[in-house]
């Protein structure tokens, strides 16, 4: 074994250092999220710097050291060790880089909204309370009646068209299929965020609806009402992200309409232009396995 390593020279070595270069990579994306999770740095230093900024550079610079170490590996024998690690290296750093090529299609074909309910024409409430709570917190996002993405130059470079229009028509287009080229291409976001009927009481399904809430770790902020008399209620909490630990704020209102009980939902993150379709997904995948339990349905 000895006399294998000792002929394989300097580029076991240079495989070797590939190797380690590409888990330092891995290392550096978790310490992005992480330190901004636990305070260390700001979001836009971990997300936007760390992440977006160095990121790429870091991920193709490591994956094209792998390459040169795979290439010098197969030179010559003795080929196996060298190669090895050179394979293991390029391993990890292409993992980086389709991780980082899929987060950069998926920003770029979703809307730069942040901002997601089932009623904009009757639009949820949060509490005071939780809007206290948003605010001694820095939430940078404000809560609005009719939000309205900001217009400026990168959002423009972005999403052209984008700037000025309102969250609650850019939302309802991401529902639909879009034409490209004659072709009907998929909705930006899954299904319709819209909300669900029930025939149970108010109070019944607040019941199932914090019941879930806690099932998905949410923190519970504001409980509703769980009697079979109450009329209206609203459920409040916030979920936190496990990476960066974004926090993003969730309004539940279940109330009687017309014989039925309806339930619609408010999803709206803390920071960021855009949430990668974040709030969409809580939105439908929480109202769809809230009908699931209870027997819902999409008409009144």
């Amino acid at each position: 074994m000895s006399d294998t390593v000792n002929s394989a020279g300097w580029r076991l070595k240079f495989a070797g250092a590939a190797l380690a270069i590409s888990i330092l990579a891995v290392i550096w994306f978790a310490a992005a999220a992480l330190g901004t999770k636990y305070g260390l740095w700001g979001w836009q230093f971990g997300l936007g710097k760390m992440t977006i900024g160095w990121g790429p550079i870091i991920a193709f610079g490591a994956a094209g050291l792998a390459v040169i170490a795979v290439i010098v590996g197969l030179i010559k024998s003795p080929r196996t060790q060298p190669v090895i690690l050179a394979l293991g290296a390029l391993l990890i750093a292409l993992m980086l880089v389709f991780r980082l090529i899929g987060f950069g299609a998926q920003a770029g074909s979703l809307p730069p909204i942040h901002d997601i309910q089932t009623d904009w024409d009757d639009p949820v409430r949060f509490s005071e309370a939780l809007l206290a709570q948003r605010k001694s917190d820095d939430a940078m996002n404000p809560v609005e009646e009719a939000p309205v993405i900001p217009e400026s130059p990168g959002v423009e470079e972005r999403w052209p068209g984008m700037g000025g229009r309102l969250v609650s028509e850019v939302q309802e287009e991401a529902e639909q299929p879009k034409m490209v080229d004659g072709e009907e291409t998929a909705p930006a976001y899954d299904r319709p965020i819209e909300p669900v009927y029930f025939d149970q009481s108010p109070g019944e399904i607040a019941a199932y609806a914090t019941r879930l809430a806690e099932a998905r770790g949410w923190d519970i902020f504001t409980r509703p009402e769980t009697s079979e008399d109450v009329e209206e209620t609203l459920l409040e909490a916030t979920e936190t992200s496990g990476w960066f630990g974004f926090k993003d704020d969730v309004a539940v209102r279940i109330r009687a309409v017309n014989g039925a009980t309806r339930v619609d939902m408010r999803s709206i993150s803390r920071v960021g232009l855009s949430d990668l379709g974040a709030n969409a997904r809580r939105v439908s995948g929480f109202m769809d396995e809230l009908a699931d339990r209870a027997n819902g349905r999409r008409e009144p």
